[in-house]
């Protein structure tokens, strides 16, 4: 068999008008084939958000078959977005169970569920559309396993899509973290990546603890190179995203990325932000913000829920009451406007923190 150069080191023919463009096509075939082999050595698979979610819950599945789900459209037809997609296939009607739309009544089937030692996780379709079990999730979720005496553990897992998405308009775009956090005896966790997606979805179901995990509507086609090997996300710890020396900045979901467009604007302005995402909505990580207040003592809270009652306000108190020796400047908390959420793309962005406000208000913490 007669050896030649292997493609990237042929030696190219001369440029002519009739094979320029061949040649910018071989150039750009080329790059690609060396990206697709770069990426392919890189340890771990790729998976978008939703996906993520997908496989931890079904790694949960395989290995306890306590673990069950429940909720509008989640059975063959994978749920409203595929978070399910395959399992009722995979598991069986009866753990993958299909509901009516009744989220008061499905709701306190799960709870009733968990009492009885089952693991099961309720989808909300859209977080708005648990408002109708408020009920059961504060009075029964949080309260049962003290009202009981002990007697009865609630080791469920409520999730669903929520935030402002793209015109979705008012009921649909609702921030339940704000209305959850006030209830005795629930976790609450946000995810903002593949990575901590799958593994706050598994420490969540591994919980005694009832679990309101929220999900993001925009970040499901986020994508990410996450580990082979099973791992889970501590559910009352904060993510270091980008270490800093002027400024803490607090954040969790999908303000997470505005924050991250903010501080490169930030660097090349000269500040150095640390950037840190809470993911645990309730109880906060005090330790690892309070270190970084210690260190850095000024914060900027960006989040996208509503400014009266909503999590940057409780985050606001706790620094104040723990960390109030520390700071250099009063805490800034940019959060959503309260208005309901406008269906005009424009308005309903105008409702939301941009990164151009995160950037001003840096600078005016850093004066």
């Amino acid at each position: 068999m007669e050896w030649e150069l292997p493609r990237l080191y042929r030696l190219p023919s001369p440029l002519t008008p009739g094979n320029f463009s061949s040649h910018l096509a071989d150039r750009s075939q080329t790059k690609a084939d060396s990206s697709a082999a770069s990426t392919a050595s890189k340890p771990g698979h790729e998976l978008l958000l939703f996906e993520a979610l997908r496989e931890g819950l079904e790694e949960e599945m395989d290995r306890d078959p306590h673990v069950c789900v429940m909720g509008e459209d989640v059975g063959h037809y994978g749920g409203s977005y595929k978070v399910t997609r395959g399992l009722a296939d995979k598991y069986g009607d009866l753990r993958v169970l299909d509901t009516p739309i009744a989220e008061n009544s499905f709701t306190g089937m799960g709870i009733g569920a968990a009492m009885t030692g089952l693991r099961p996780i309720v989808e909300g379709m859209n977080m708005g559309f648990l408002l109708l079990a408020f009920n059961q999730i504060s009075n029964n979720c949080g309260m049962l396993h003290y009202t009981s005496g002990g007697q009865f553990k609630i080791p469920i897992v409520i999730r669903g899509p929520g935030g402002v998405g793209r015109q979705l308009g008012a009921e649909h775009s609702q921030r339940l973290e704000s209305y959850f956090q006030s209830i005795p005896g629930i976790q609450m966790v946000a995810c903002s990546t593949p990575y901590n997606a799958k593994g706050l979805m598994k420490a969540a179901i591994r919980s005694e603890n009832p679990v309101i995990l929220f999900e993001h509507v925009l970040l499901y086609n986020l994508k990410e190179r996450i580990p082979d090997e099973e791992y889970i996300c501590s559910l009352e710890e904060a993510e270091m995203v980008r270490p800093g020396e002027h400024v803490t900045i607090l954040t969790y979901s999908r303000m997470r990325y505005h924050v991250m467009q903010a501080a490169k604007t930030l660097v090349n302005k000269g500040y150095d932000p640390e950037v840190i995402d809470i993911r645990s909505l309730k109880p906060f990580d005090l330790y690892t913000i309070g270190n970084s207040v210690k260190k850095t003592h000024r914060v900027l809270i960006v989040e996208e829920c509503m400014r009266t009652g909503g999590i940057g306000a409780s985050l606001t108190a706790a620094i104040n009451e723990n960390f109030h020796d520390y700071l250099d400047a009063p805490v800034i908390c940019l959060s959503s406007q309260d208005v309901p959420t406008p269906y005009a793309g424009t308005l309903e962005e105008w409702t939301v923190v941009q990164p151009a406000q995160i950037v001003t208000a840096v600078e005016k913490l850093c004066q």
